[in-house]
């Protein structure tokens, strides 16, 4: 059985660990990847001698120095077809060989070659601005801060993708002046890939091969070294278990204020994958919590609604934003795939005790009451009311934002489809009318009065926020692309941000989408 800590409430290593089996998802790997690359990292800072401070800015440096590599997958797929069979190709090619390798074989991949060479064009001229690595570990650092990391894990990861020749990124650190932990981690992640892929004598070749340019060659001789000790039991079945039991004293047990915060905060980072969904967790999870209250429920179960909105699409992490932000119709292959993110929210928290029954509400907010729904097909009794209303709210919230391959529908014209829903069968009356009067009476703050924002500027970042180019955002408000541009370079001025993930944070965090009925 898992560890929990003595109070029963969620540690912040099973939150941090069960995102993590989204993020190796996201990169094409099986999960547990980043766990094992955890344990890894630990074993080599307790042979460095690492005191328990250092160990704890290893362990959670380890834990998340990917999370934020999803934070423009947006502009990947845009670019190179699949996010997650870009990201996939880190591993074999490294860091510096991702982009050259990427450039070569998945630009435009899936396109006829005219349209991959005209591709190729842009992006050689404009579009690499938008694929930057070191965005990766801002946005890392950021989430290290929301859930109450210390500086030493947020610089670190700040450092995450430096070199030890200095040739990294963002190429401002270079040998001992990258914090040791960024050092460790970055070696016990791809190691561990080569491990899993061809045992100690990949991942002891790999140390050679890299040793004083990408990595640290002393960690690397170190590792070397040891490497049978190292690599002990990284495939048995309690890698979980191993990662949570060493958690250090830093971590500990969270308060139930400090786990809405920290889930919250982890919402809004998993909706960065695509700029379709900005907000949609913490509105889904505010409607569904209303909705129970209005329905009397007991307040555990209003608790868990309001959760379990938060935690509802970490499986969409596992998914490629190919299908996410396709403008078509999806295939049914494609819909098989949207259809089984509920499953991987489930998968990903259910190694918790406390997480789990969590994660089995979120999972069964796409059944539907006729058996029509995913990813089980249950049908009546066997959906839990909670489960109903988080349906209802998901479904109503969804319709309200805008898609790629449709405009956001008015509360009048969501509110019918789901009383259609009733209707057919396949909707609870009560939940659904629950949530409706839930958001009848939802509120939205004068976002004009926002960092100084004009009601324009406001218009301008909600549509950056949503992916658009100057020139896509220009021709939406019918303005010149120079004047669309400078009213992004005042916003990004006013609200402290340098790209679209930051601003698309301000904008989720000031609550500029959320639907008014």
């Amino acid at each position: 059985m898992p560890a929990r800590a003595a109070s029963g409430r969620v540690r912040l290593a099973e939150l941090l660990a069960a995102l993590s089996l989204g993020v190796d998802l996201g990169f094409g790997q099986p999960m547990e990847h980043a766990l094992r690359q955890c344990l890894i990292a630990l074993r080599l800072a307790d042979r460095r001698g690492l005191d328990e401070p250092g160990r704890a800015s290893v362990y959670y440096t380890a834990l998340l120095i990917n999370v934020g590599c999803h934070s423009d997958a947006h502009e990947q797929a845009k670019w190179f077809g699949d996010d997650i069979a870009l990201k996939s190709t880190k591993y074999t090619h490294g860091i510096r060989g991702l982009a050259a390798a990427a450039s070569l074989r998945l630009l435009g991949a899936g396109r006829p070659p005219l349209h991959r060479f005209r591709l190729g064009l842009e992006f050689v001229i404009a579009g690499h601005r938008e694929i930057d690595v070191t965005v990766h570990a801002k946005v890392a650092r950021m989430l290290a801060e929301k859930v109450g990391l210390p500086a030493t894990v947020r610089d670190s990861l700040d450092a995450a993708y430096e070199h030890w020749d200095g040739r990294g990124w963002p190429g401002a650190l270079a040998r001992d002046a990258i914090p040791l932990p960024s050092r460790i981690a970055q070696l016990a992640e791809f190691v561990e890939a080569a491990h899993r892929m061809g045992g100690v004598d990949a991942a002891t070749s790999l140390c050679r091969k890299l040793a004083g340019s990408q990595f640290d060659p002393g960690l690397a001789a170190l590792l070397t070294a040891h490497a049978g000790e190292i690599f002990d039991g990284l495939d048995a079945a309690t890698t979980w278990a191993a990662v949570i039991e060493a958690e250090p004293a830093l971590g500990g047990a969270l308060s139930d204020a400090e786990l809405d915060a920290a889930l919250g905060a982890i919402a809004d980072f998993v909706d960065l994958k695509s700029p379709y969904f900005l907000g949609h967790s913490r509105n889904v999870a505010a409607l569904a919590a209303a909705a129970g209250q209005a329905l009397d429920m007991p307040s555990s179960d209003v608790e868990a609604l309001r959760r379990a909105g938060l935690v509802l699409h970490f499986g969409r992490l596992g998914v490629s934003n190919a299908i996410w932000d396709k403008r078509g119709a999806l295939g049914p292959g494609e819909w098989e795939r949207v259809r089984m993110h509920p499953y991987l929210t489930e998968r990903m928290l259910q190694q918790s005790p406390a997480l789990g029954p969590i994660g089995a509400l979120a999972a069964q907010h796409g059944e539907r009451l006729d058996g029509s729904g995913y990813p089980r097909g249950l049908a009546g009794a066997a959906i839990s009311m909670a489960a109903r209303v988080l349906g209802a709210a998901v479904a109503y919230q969804a319709m309200c934002e805008p898609r790629p391959h449709r405009a956001a529908r008015s509360p009048i014209d969501a509110a019918e489809a789901l009383r259609a829903d009733v209707r057919a069968g396949r909707r609870d009356a009560d939940a659904v009318e629950a949530v409706l009067g839930a958001a009848g009476h939802r509120t939205r703050r004068r976002p004009e009065q926002l960092a100084g924002l004009t009601a324009r500027e406001v218009e301008v970042l909600r549509l950056v926020a949503r992916g658009m180019s100057t020139k896509e955002v220009a021709a939406e408000l019918a303005i010149t692309p120079k004047t669309a541009g400078n009213h992004i370079e005042h916003i990004y001025a006013k609200i402290g941000a340098t790209n679209r993930a930051e601003a698309s944070l301000f904008a989720v965090h000031n609550g500029l989408f959320a639907i008014e009925a």
